[in-house]
């Protein structure tokens, strides 16, 4: 399986860790030559240098090809846009952002992003080890049902849909 994670941070590196031992091919993402220190230094996987929001950077990482992509920045508006560059322009079947804040991450579910948010996570976690029930909608990846399936429609050369290609429906021309 082919994953690209987008962010080195604790979570990004440490997923990127666990893929790996996993037998997943995974490529990581940073803005941050330092972030990379977090990998183990026998990590198998890529790590390149750039913008996960940048389509070349995407696009030179391999995302029309993967089969997981994960948006894990410290940054809500980072994670959704490269969450929906990987669904949208590059088909990616299976992508999650991570989403700090709660009334977003179920907007952005709403619209067709799945989403986790730590907040609402921990909010509930903490709420069990008070002996309190379990908030809805607190159990992990809220698991959107897409907007626009694409991923049956061939990629135009270059690897990429574009904005017109994204918005007809299967089997209508332009």
């Amino acid at each position: 399986m082919r994953t690209i994670i987008v962010g080195c941070g604790r979570v990004g590196a440490g997923f990127a860790e666990v893929l790996s031992r996993a037998g997943h091919e995974v490529v990581i993402i940073d803005i941050s030559t330092e972030a990379f220190t977090r990998l183990e230094p026998d990590f198998p996987g890529t790590a390149i240098r750039g913008d996960g929001t940048d389509e070349d950077v995407l696009r030179r990482a391999g995302t029309a090809e993967a089969d997981y992509f994960f948006a894990l920045t410290e940054g809500d508006n980072r994670n959704t846009l490269a969450a929906q560059l990987a669904q949208e322009t590059f088909r990616v079947a299976n992508v999650v952002a991570k989403v700090n804040d709660p009334v977003r991450a179920e907007a952005f579910a709403a619209l067709g992003l799945s989403t986790l948010c730590r907040t609402t996570r921990l909010i509930d976690d903490l709420g069990r080890y008070l002996g309190l029930p379990p908030l809805p909608g607190a159990g992990g990846v809220h698991v959107a049902e897409p907007h626009h399936d694409h991923r049956d429609e061939p990629l135009p050369a270059g690897g990429m849909a574009t904005a017109g290609a994204a918005a007809r429906p299967p089997g209508r021309e332009a």
